[in-house]
């Protein structure tokens, strides 16, 4: 840690928008598309849409994705001029409010369509949308059928439908029969809408030429995910996540600690303690699984993550290290967002955007 020990909160997380706007590149190469868009939705995956957003609009960014309205109008605020597209339906009413900020639904149902079409009538503008067919999430957006059907229907220009678009289910799992499943009666019905650009490519789509279209979307691996898991890691981190160090004790043999003396010290152990917990978003099912870099050393969790509040076995540590206020080392370096993700029973996707907004908040760029 080469900063003071944050006195706010007893974690740090450093997000890195030269790495963000670096990735951003990286899989725009990769995707080899004419644009690349960028997914912003939980909060730019934990990292903050009012800072991530416009870091990737100088990058050239110009097309975003949120999942919610409430997310769209923040994403509105930071940049005024892009293209921002909200991918979780088209709720019954709401089309007065994507129009006030300029905003463009995700329509995924003919009702929906039907909706959007008739407030572009009533405003005698034609604002745009786009029209999501599901190829196999069984989630959201029109059947393949039904989007087949729909190809030659007077409705989908005057829903202003600019873009079609369909969700991978397991792009990052290699040679998955699913993914060319999907890629093949997404490309059947493209052809039907021939005027449209076509959108598949996530984050591990990105790395498959078949689910390479007009516009390629990346989420996760912006933030420093692995597109391709069983690889080498292509992104540059994003995250950083530092704790200081409490307190440090000697416990014998015999003796517990945490809630409901779960852990039992085996032998004579040193604990270290940390000022952070689920409350800021590291999970609870990181219990005795987790583990934190001290000097360098892997020390596992030990007692249950609690609220505020973790105990490391920091015997391993040379004692020099252990002062107080020391640094402890949650997510970064050896611990990539991955790695965490499966120290904790979970994914890095749950991690990146489960990190707590009670963090001193360091951006570098």
């Amino acid at each position: 840690m080469t900063e003071p020990t944050p006195i706010g909160h007893g974690g740090r997380l450093t997000i890195d928008l030269a790495a963000l706007r670096a990735n951003w590149r990286r899989l725009a190469e990769v995707a080899e598309c004419p644009e690349t868009a960028a997914v912003i939705k939980a909060d730019a995956y934990g990292c903050g849409i009012d800072r991530a957003a416009p870091a990737l609009w100088r990058e050239g960014c110009r097309t975003f994705f949120v999942a919610h309205l409430s997310e769209a109008r923040i994403a509105r605020e930071a940049v005024p001029e892009a293209a921002i597209y909200v991918l979780n339906g088209f709720p019954p009413g709401s089309a007065p409010a994507y129009r006030a900020a300029n905003l463009r639904p995700v329509l995924g149902s003919r009702d929906e369509i039907a909706e959007w079409a008739a407030a572009n009538r009533a405003e005698g503008v034609t604002r745009p949308a786009a029209l999501h067919v599901d190829t196999g999430m069984n989630r959201l957006g029109l059947s393949v059928a039904e989007g087949l059907a729909l190809a030659d229907d007077p409705v989908v220009a005057e829903a202003g439908i600019d873009l079609l678009m369909s969700h991978l289910v397991s792009a990052e799992v290699e040679h998955d029969p699913l993914t060319d499943h999907q890629a093949a009666e997404f490309a059947r019905v493209r052809a039907a809408y021939p005027g449209l650009r076509a959108s598949l490519a996530n984050s591990s789509g990105d790395f498959l030429p078949a689910c390479r279209t007009d516009l390629a979307r990346p989420g996760y691996a912006l933030y420093g995910g692995n597109p391709r898991p069983g690889r080498e890691n292509p992104m540059r981190p994003v995250v950083r996540l530092e704790a200081g160090i409490l307190q440090v004790r000697e416990v014998e043999a015999g003796a517990t600690a945490g809630y409901n003396a779960r852990w039992t010290a085996p032998g004579r152990r040193r604990l270290a303690t940390l000022s952070l917990g689920y409350a800021d978003g590291y999970p609870r099912s990181a219990t005795g699984r987790g583990e934190a870099l001290v000097d360098g050393v892997r020390c596992p969790f030990v007692g249950t993550v609690s609220m505020d509040l973790i105990i490391l076995d920091v015997t391993e540590v040379p004692e020099a290290a252990l002062r107080r206020g020391a640094p402890a080392l949650l997510i970064g370096d050896g611990l990539d967002l991955d790695t965490v993700g499966r120290n904790a029973g979970t994914i890095g996707y749950e991690i990146l955007t489960s990190l707590g907004r009670r963090y001193e908040r360091v951006y570098r760029d």
